[in-house]
């Protein structure tokens, strides 16, 4: 089954099957922020060091199975996998988007 993905989440998504970090960054806007297991991060630089090293480092890849829309939000749900404890598990991102960009992501589990 193919999920129809806006085009800012698809380009995320497929740099990530890849774990091609400049592509997963791509997609978001320069201000963009990511909140995941009580963090926050803001911006290119901040997200770069997490992919590098939560995303990279374990070589996770994010399968999304289930797309569905939820107020202002795009929420993409489907297994993580790689080597970590617990892989695969299952979760929603949550993401805003704004001028064909991504503005905002949260993860959780």
């Amino acid at each position: 089954m193919t999920l129809e993905l806006p085009i800012p989440i698809a380009a995320y998504v497929a740099a990530n099957a890849r774990l091609d970090v400049d592509g997963m960054l791509a997609p978001f806007a320069a201000d963009a922020v990511l909140r995941d297991n009580g963090a926050v991060l803001q911006g290119h630089a901040e997200l770069r060091r997490l992919f590098e090293e939560e995303v990279l480092a374990v070589k996770a890849i994010f399968a999304p199975d289930t797309v569905w829309h939820e107020a202002s939000q795009v929420v993409v749900e489907g297994p993580a996998h790689g080597d970590f404890k617990g892989s695969p598990i299952r979760f929603p991102y949550r993401f805003t988007l704004e001028n064909d960009a991504i503005k905002a992501l949260e993860i959780t589990a």
